[in-house]
């Protein structure tokens, strides 16, 4: 057997193992609270009219960014913004599936960081966190420099 032939071999058993660890992930209680509220929330008539309350929002607000703070209205519709969200998270299936997503987004990263250290310690492991934990601007961690 070549050199060639074993890498495709070890790559393919890598490949089922991680199908196997996918498997397991989505027979987690996780993934099922993360399905159920989904559903929960896509069926929900009051949370989709805010659904769409909010959508309606973000549209006004993306209109006033291509001038910044500058335009007139900015914060005014930034404001909406944030009042639409917070009547959105008040609805118990649009909370719960906001929780449950949270958990599965946990358990993914764990598994992915625990994957990413077992080969080594310096790889970066991706996230869906805005401000990785212990990293900040003022910490002299790299971001875009668009905080705050």
């Amino acid at each position: 057997m070549s050199i060639m032939e074993a890498q495709t071999l070890d790559m393919a058993a890598i490949l089922m193992q991680a199908y196997d660890v996918g498997d397991l992930i989505n027979r987690s209680q996780e993934a099922a609270d993360y399905a159920y509220w989904k559903q929960a929330m896509e069926q929900d008539p009051e949370a989709q009219r805010f659904i769409r309350e909010l959508a309606k929002t973000k549209e006004l607000f993306e209109e006033t960014q291509r001038f910044g703070h500058y335009h007139p209205n900015y914060h005014e519709a930034l404001e909406k913004v944030r009042q639409a969200e917070l009547r959105l998270q008040q609805i118990e299936t649009v909370a719960r599936f906001t929780e449950a997503e949270e958990r599965l987004d946990n358990l993914l990263f764990s598994v992915s960081e625990t994957i990413a250290r077992s080969v080594s310690e310096s790889i970066k492991v991706p996230s869906n966190k805005l401000e990785p934990e212990g990293h900040s601007c003022a910490s002299g961690g790299s971001c875009s420099g668009n905080c705050g």
